[in-house]
């Protein structure tokens, strides 16, 4: 504004109204400006050659340009928000997130800057939860129900309400028949076993899950006693049954089946982390973590999940850019066209790949990205890295013959000619103190995933597993 007064003539004003048009870039009133500005400087002996050229770096810095004023109100405003993260770092986090109920990429960013600094967070709990998060100790949020999708805060209100005028809930049954009904449906209950909010129970989340319409049946009938009474109902009644019935009988969720819901519930995963469901496995051939990766011209075996998977055209065509994560850290990972075409079903988000490549500096970053050379799902690598299946026998037939049928070997193309992928078995037997290994050969191989080597431990009572060293 000073510039256009002093140097192109303009009262403060009209100085104003360019500083607007600047900051709107309204093409047709930038255009009167210009020559409004040069007849100006020329009447301060600016020739117009060198009033464009002030006018252009005028026009550049309002696209971005702060004055002192809003400048300095935004660094006050940093300064405030700066010692209250530091001071009171719990009620800050919680009033963050709660801010934040509806967008679960900013809760995640919130959830994973926190506890980096040392927060942990009281996972969703219908006996403690409230709508908002909530600061609990100076180190420790308690998570929001409000940020469960599919809730509301109306379905919250409601177990809220219910919890303060009859207590602790019990069980899914109790707490169906004590919600009220007009607030709260089966989603919404569907969501919160899903975010765990139901944990405190001690029941598995997949028998929760599949009792959801049993614990509505049962609340309908409680009410439908409630309301109607009955010939023999003298005050104290108990002509109909308040019995709970038993849970629908689920076979327990895998770490990555009760993940995989979370994470439709919450956004993110909070209890766990997928690499877990196979961790110790992984970690007996693929041993380095991805903290502990350095620079090195040796290719390195790595390990991870797949996340925020993204595909840019390059100067060499297109490129697949990642992150691996196996807990311990997230790097990034550049995959070239030609691994990402022979890899489209592995280079997923929510995938767990192990990969070879080599570590470098990433002259963006400042840190190590991973160029990756190879890539294998789970199955593919204990073909490549395992010995064998080593399963026990005594006393148990094993389906041999019926695992070979369902998982046999596969044939890939590989660089020079055909390739087959297949782990051997090895039989073990004891009696007394006697012992035995029968090697079944190279025509007993079989496909390793993790359907095949469940199928082999129904039929040796679990014990089966594969052999990396």
């Amino acid at each position: 504004m000073q510039a256009a007064q002093v140097l192109g003539g303009y009262s403060l004003g009209d100085a104003d109204n360019l500083r607007r048009a600047m900051g709107k870039k309204k093409a047709e009133e930038m255009a009167k400006h210009r020559a409004i500005f040069a007849e100006g400087a020329a009447r301060n002996g600016i020739n117009e050659l060198k009033a464009n050229e002030i006018f252009d770096l005028m026009e550049k810095f309002a696209g971005y340009g702060f004055n002192k004023s809003h400048a300095a109100a935004y660094a006050l405003l940093a300064y405030h928000t700066a010692w209250l993260k530091v001071h009171y770092l719990a009620e800050f986090t919680a009033a963050n997130m709660s801010v934040a109920l509806d967008d679960t990429d900013k809760l995640k960013i919130f959830h994973d800057d926190a506890v980096a600094l040392g927060i942990t967070f009281e996972p969703p709990n219908v006996n403690t939860g409230g709508y908002r998060f909530e600061p609990v100790a100076d180190k420790v949020v308690r998570y929001g129900l409000g940020a469960i999708k599919g809730t509301g805060q109306s379905a919250i209100e409601a177990i809220i309400q219910a919890r303060e005028e009859g207590g602790a809930f019990k069980s899914l049954f109790d707490f169906c028949t004590r919600v009220d009904r007009s607030r709260i449906n089966k989603r919404t209950v569907e969501a919160l076993v899903k975010a765990g909010a139901f944990d405190l129970l001690g029941v598995e989340r997949a028998a929760l899950a599949a009792s959801i319409g049993l614990a509505f049946d049962y609340a309908d009938t409680q009410h439908a006693n409630a309301d109607q009474g009955g010939l023999f109902d003298f005050g104290d009644s108990h002509a109909a049954s308040t019995h709970e019935p038993a849970l629908v009988h689920a076979e327990p969720w895998s770490i990555k089946e009760r993940l995989t819901f979370e994470k439709s519930a919450l956004g993110f995963y909070l209890s766990g982390h997928l690499f877990d469901q196979s961790a110790d496995e992984v970690r007996q051939f693929a041993k380095r973590c991805n903290a502990d990766i350095v620079d090195s011209r040796e290719p390195q075996l790595l390990a991870g999940i797949v996340s925020d998977l993204r595909v840019i055209n390059g100067q060499r065509g297109r490129v697949a850019i990642f992150k691996l994560d196996d807990k311990s850290e997230a790097i990034e990972a550049v995959a070239s066209e030609d691994i990402l075409n022979a890899n489209k079903e592995l280079l997923k988000d929510d995938e767990l790949i192990i990969v070879q490549g080599k570590v470098q500096p990433d002259r963006f970053s400042g840190g190590l990205r991973l160029n990756v050379q190879q890539v294998w799902d789970l199955s593919a690598a204990r073909c490549r890295f395992g010995k064998y299946l080593r399963v026990e026998v005594n006393g148990s037939i094993p389906p041999v013959a019926e695992v070979l049928r369902d998982f046999p070997s596969r044939k890939t193309a590989a660089e020079h000619g055909v390739q087959t992928q297949g782990l051997s078995v090895r039989l073990v037997l004891e009696r007394g103190a006697a012992r035995g290994e029968l090697d079944l050969g190279d025509e007993a191989r079989f496909f390793p995933t993790d359907a095949a080597i469940a199928r082999w431990r129904e039929g040796s009572h679990g014990r089966a597993n594969v052999v990396y060293e």
